[in-house]
């Protein structure tokens, strides 16, 4: 058998304030803790630069958004090259005039940009406008090479749909990531936030077991007001977690603490669970042409 590939993956779950700087300045001092401790790989949550803006539609807030390379590339790279780590990064992309997308950007050990996707799935719910903002993703479902693995990186609403997990695996992903801001509207009952919450942690679970693959999921925490007055507020679940190519919990974050946690992640075990379990060998692919199809009529 080969020599098993270990890595140590660090997640920062943090909450955001309208400071945008300290926010920064916040994160790097938690990604250093992180690499401290040894981790290769840190992950942080989605749109970490500002709040959760997305509650209300206001076209001042395009402003927090940035070009890619950009201020935030710069600074996050810096970082990741100093600390000799992988850095996988969320941020509002400003791309031209009237046109954003909500974009991951991985930076390299040297403090390069290994790669970014722009999410795929936008939601328009309640408190989250993200329609308003945000063009949808045309980069696809592309693993990011590093130097620490191929990595899947996906962006929150996205971790709900099983087909973009497939597709990255099936491009050779030996990791599913997913930053994240999602949470209660702080008026639900306390069974109502208790069955979201299961909901979002198991079917990225599945994706796990599905694929063979671990999975590791960031989110943000912490409330947050709706300015608007519209809502009483998100309040955001945390939980980030890791999960393992059996969908076995490795780490799972509190909901209402900011946490650094580092963890082993052992990436050969997937080859070992596939041969147990050969989903991709026993797909019936000559049957699943209706999947592009809306709904079947």
């Amino acid at each position: 058998m080969k020599e098993e590939r270990i890595l140590k993956i660090g997640i920062v779950q943090q909450r955001c304030t309208a400071d945008v700087e300290q926010n920064k300045l916040n994160l790097a001092h938690r990604i250093r803790q992180a690499a401290e401790q040894g981790a290769k790989l840190v992950v942080l949550q989605e749109l970490h630069n500002s709040l959760y803006f997305c509650q209300t539609e206001n076209t001042d807030l395009f402003d927090l958004a940035e070009p890619i390379p950009g201020p935030s590339t710069e600074f996050f790279g810096k970082l990741a090259a100093e600390l000799e780590i992988v850095l996988v990064t969320s941020l509002f992309e400003r791309r031209a005039p009237g046109l954003y997308h909500n974009t991951a950007v991985v930076l390299e050990t040297d403090g390069s940009i290994a790669g970014k996707y722009r999410k795929m799935h936008i939601p328009d719910d309640p408190a989250y406008y993200e329609k308003f903002y945000f063009t949808l993703g045309d980069l696809g479902f592309e693993p990011i090479n590093t130097s620490v693995g191929r990595l899947g990186v996906q962006v929150c609403w996205d971790q709900w749909y099983p087909e973009g997990a497939r597709l990255m695996a099936l491009a050779g992903a030996e990791l599913l990531i997913y930053p994240t801001a999602i949470g209660y509207e702080s008026g639900d009952t306390a069974e109502e936030q208790a069955r979201q919450r299961e909901a979002w942690t198991t079917v990225q679970r599945g994706h796990a077991v599905a694929n063979g693959l671990p999975v590791i999921a960031v989110n943000r925490t912490g409330h947050e007001e709706d300015p608007s007055g519209q809502t009483r507020g998100i309040e955001f679940w945390g939980s980030s977690f890791i999960a393992g190519p059996q969908g076995e919990f490795l780490f799972r974050a509190e909901e209402h603490e900011e946490q650094v946690a580092v963890v082993e992640v052992n990436l050969s075990r997937s080859e070992h669970v596939r041969r147990w379990w050969p989903f991709l060998r026993d797909r019936r692919i000559e049957h699943f042409h209706d999947l592009t199809r809306r709904f079947r009529d």
